[in-house]
């Protein structure tokens, strides 16, 4: 039996979302230190993009904090607009972290779940 599981990306990891104008950024934090490599290559910049592509997004750059292990998502236009100009109802995107934590699957080491979670 693989010790591997694929999973969506909260029950691996905890998020936070901001703002600045039309750009929204998205801090990622594995919940376990252990699954920061296997974030790294699998939540990439792309794939981030091609999540909010729909929203308008035309760039999203990562940036590595490994000391803290985890990571920050600056995504370019995913705010249709921004605060002032912006029709939906979520003008500051404080939810685009659970879009990107429910939508995204990963596939970790069962190790990399926290003890307790229902998807062990």
């Amino acid at each position: 039996m693989s010790d591997m599981i694929t999973v969506p990306l909260h029950a691996v990891a905890h998020g936070r979302t901001g703002d600045k104008g039309n750009r929204a950024n998205i801090s990622l934090i594995p919940y376990v230190a252990a699954a920061y490599p296997l974030l790294q290559e699998q939540v990439t910049p792309e794939r981030v993009l091609q999540l909010f592509r729909h929203k308008g997004a035309t760039d999203v750059k990562r940036y590595d904090l490994p000391n803290l292990t985890a990571m920050n998502f600056v995504i370019d236009n995913a705010l249709e607009g921004g605060v002032n100009s912006a029709l939906s109802q979520d003008l500051h995107g404080k939810t685009l972290s659970f879009m990107l934590l429910g939508e995204v699957e990963v596939t970790v080491p069962k190790s990399c779940i926290p003890a307790g979670s229902r998807y062990l």
